[in-house]
């Protein structure tokens, strides 16, 4: 349903039901928790959401995600050290990936508003988003959870103090749109997988 049709309703197409369901959604939307805000937007995107109280269920759901694809000993994309030993545990090779199946990555923030990610250089190096595999698997942590981009860009700058980050870009759509949508014009819809880790 078009913007226009949310707030100016549709000539009596649809009841006060269905009006007030919808506006209560978007009311919703405005007020809930950042948290609450980042899932609800983030699922709308059609990304996939997969909870974890500790590095144990993180372990897990990677294996998971890996058997769901049937993406074991395969390529991925990785620029990220710390993540390596989870590449290494599934024997998946990630040095100069010819074909890589999939990145894994952690990222900046989680922008609740708009149910993005924020990378930077230190994720994706200098890699636009139309040039990452079409999948990805993000690790992240509730407290990277933010409202806006804006807050995400002051946490930037606040993390990095002199040596920023270059590259810094956010990937918003992650299932193709169902009908041609100028907002998403330019932009490739990823395949993504979210851990997300209790941390606070």
């Amino acid at each position: 349903m078009s913007l226009f049709k949310k707030f100016f309703g549709t000539g009596g197409e649809s009841s006060d039901e269905d009006k007030e369901s919808e506006f209560n959604n978007l009311q919703a939307s405005f007020s809930a928790p950042a948290d609450e805000k980042f899932t609800f937007n983030f699922k709308k995107n059609g990304g996939k959401f997969l909870y974890c109280e500790n590095l144990a269920e993180v372990k897990d759901q990677f294996e998971n995600i890996l058997e769901e694809n049937d993406w074991f000993e395969s390529e991925a994309m990785c620029f990220e050290p710390k993540l390596f030993s989870m590449l290494d545990d599934n024997k998946l090779s990630y040095n100069n990936p010819k074909d890589p199946k999939f990145l894994l990555a952690s990222c900046e923030n989680l922008i609740a508003e708009e149910g993005s990610i924020l990378f930077s250089s230190n994720q994706i190096k200098q890699q636009k988003p139309n040039d990452l595999p079409a999948n990805i698997v993000i690790l992240a942590t509730t407290s990277q959870i933010l409202e806006s981009k804006s807050d995400g860009l002051r946490e930037i700058k606040k993390k990095y103090d002199r040596n920023y980050p270059t590259n810094i870009t956010t990937i918003k759509y992650f299932e193709k749109a169902k009908e041609e949508d100028f907002l998403q014009y330019g932009s490739s819809a990823k395949n993504l997988y979210l851990l997300l880790l209790e941390d606070l």
